[in-house]
């Protein structure tokens, strides 16, 4: 939950459209003016068959804007954006993201859209149906490409009476979402940061290998919501099926020493690590190069060796580096966690659950513990991937301005610290 008032001073525009979710707008209304916003709403013609506008004047102390002319605003597309710190759209509606994704200035919303500089968050409600629409998708992976943050609708019964994924994300999502488009606009501008992500495969033979079931969607996450807040971020991924971020370079490897290899190169390039790949920990000793027949084995165990620790070896390479770990734990969470983050020597290590139907492997939400070199364990609720990596590099800047200056006296050539 965020503290009381602290969106104090910051202006911004609620666009409600035409969703049976319109209703839950009102609430969302009243939370970010008793946080101290100055909201201004704008409604679509729709959005007012379901709600009133008088009860978002009402709430908000300010005339609704509907319309793209009107007399006593000749231009109310600029004036709502002309100082707006952040525009939301709570719920966007299958033709709202559609109209944003195409730069339709028809009307008031879609002149608001693509007149604002300023961050834009999209809270989706629709039915499941349209939700699984490939129109849709593809507008809301535009959207996400240009910046734009759209977040996941939530699952569960629907006014169409199925039961999917279309619900308006919780409000607690949103505010989250807000904060964080209104707190760290391009905050970590200047730095240089180096992701792993990913599973890596050891090959038995030329086509049978040994991986795990990391998806890379954290990692993704990650080199996304760092290259947002200005970063310069070089993303080293094993095999995923993932689009690469906008605006990240990305290095695709597969074996854990392509991995190892990859970052060592850019280790004294970045001013930041974060180490979020599911690196495997053994491989076969002797790969065959060929397809091994079925009839040809002959009943021998698998022999094993250990892969490369890479998160140690870089570790014993750091002069001005900031190395943020990831663990992936089924059990003494706490415990496991802080005997990693003083073996490696890390500045935050970050823990995950992988047992149970909540694990951090392949879902696209995940509850973690953050434990910092300095100071008490955080614990972060479930959140979408995207948004707790936000968190997480909340907590990596915390951790940079609190850590010894001995840790930091030696930055890279032409990189500052995160202050």
């Amino acid at each position: 939950m965020m503290s009381k008032k602290a969106l104090q001073g910051k202006r911004i525009v609620l666009c409600v459209t035409g969703s049976i979710a319109a209703y839950k707008a009102v609430s969302l209304l009243r939370t970010l003016v008793e946080d101290g916003a100055a909201v201004s709403v704008v409604m679509t013609p729709s959005a007012t068959q379901f709600v009133a506008p008088l009860t978002f004047e009402v709430l908000s102390g300010r005339p609704v804007l509907q319309r793209l002319f009107a007399d006593h605003q000749p231009m109310p597309h600029l004036q709502a954006t002309e100082d707006a710190d952040l525009v939301l759209v709570a719920p966007a509606t299958a033709n709202s993201l559609a109209k944003c994704a195409l730069g339709l200035a028809d009307d008031l919303l879609g002149t608001v859209f693509v007149s604002a500089r300023c961050p834009i968050v999209m809270a989706p409600a629709m039915d499941v149906e349209m939700w699984d629409h490939p129109a849709v998708a593809a507008h809301t992976r535009t959207l996400r490409e240009r910046g734009v943050v759209v977040l996941e609708p939530e699952e569960g019964p629907l006014a169409s009476g199925l039961t999917g994924k279309g619900r308006l994300p919780a409000e607690h999502v949103i505010l989250d979402a807000v904060r964080s488009g209104l707190a760290r606009l391009r905050d970590w501008s200047g730095q240089r940061v180096l992701v792993s992500a990913g599973p890596t495969r050891e090959p038995i033979d030329a086509v049978r290998f040994i991986t795990n079931a990391s998806s890379g969607k954290m990692g993704y996450a990650m080199a996304e919501a760092a290259a947002q807040r200005g970063a310069e971020v070089v993303l080293v991924s094993g095999p995923t099926a993932l689009p690469c971020p906008p605006n990240v370079t990305r290095v695709s490897v597969v074996t854990a020493e392509e991995m190892h290899r990859e970052l060592d190169a850019r280790f004294a390039w970045a001013t930041v690590l974060v180490m979020t790949a599911a690196v495997g920990d053994f491989r076969p000793r002797n790969p065959s190069s060929e397809k091994v027949k079925k009839h040809e084995w002959t009943g021998e165990p698998l022999e094993l060796e250990p892969t490369p620790d890479i998160l140690q070896s870089l570790s014993r390479k750091r002069t001005h580096h900031v190395l943020v770990g990831f663990a992936a734990e089924s059990e003494n969470l706490l415990a496991n966690g802080r005997k990693k983050l003083h073996q490696k020597d890390l500045d935050l290590l970050v823990v995950n659950r992988i047992t149970g139907p909540q694990s951090a492997f392949g879902n696209k939400t995940n509850e973690v513990i953050l434990l910092p070199r300095h100071g008490t364990p955080i614990e972060v609720e479930r959140l979408p991937k995207r948004l707790l990596a936000d968190r997480i590099l909340d907590a990596v800047r915390e951790q940079c301005i609190s850590s010894p200056p001995s840790r930091f006296q030696q930055p890279h050539e032409g990189v500052r610290r995160i202050q």
